[in-house]
């Protein structure tokens, strides 16, 4: 499976998983919601994802998955930054 994508109920990859998450942010933002204290609950820091990848005591199999984690929040991050930056330069032109 790609890196960043959540995996649906049948085992496929939910492609629109992403978008729907970073949406919910967006709506978030559009109520009023200071946009840095959302990209902060959305982001995963990489210092705190290597912690995590350093432990021993977890197995190959979990790293795995905080890897897709980390990635998949990077992901959604990225969609929310653009919808932010978006709306943001649709403000402007009206």
């Amino acid at each position: 499976m790609p890196k960043g994508v959540a995996q649906g109920r049948n085992g496929e990859p939910d492609l629109i998983a992403p978008q729907k998450e970073a949406a919910m942010f967006y709506g978030l933002f559009l109520r009023g919601h200071p946009v840095e204290a959302l990209r902060r609950d959305i982001d995963v820091p990489k210092p705190i994802v290597e912690r995590w990848l350093k432990r021993r005591q977890y197995e190959p199999e979990f790293r795995d998955t905080l890897q897709r984690v980390y990635h998949y929040r990077k992901l959604v991050l990225a969609i929310f930054d653009e919808l932010v930056q978006n709306s943001r330069n649709s403000g402007r032109a009206n």
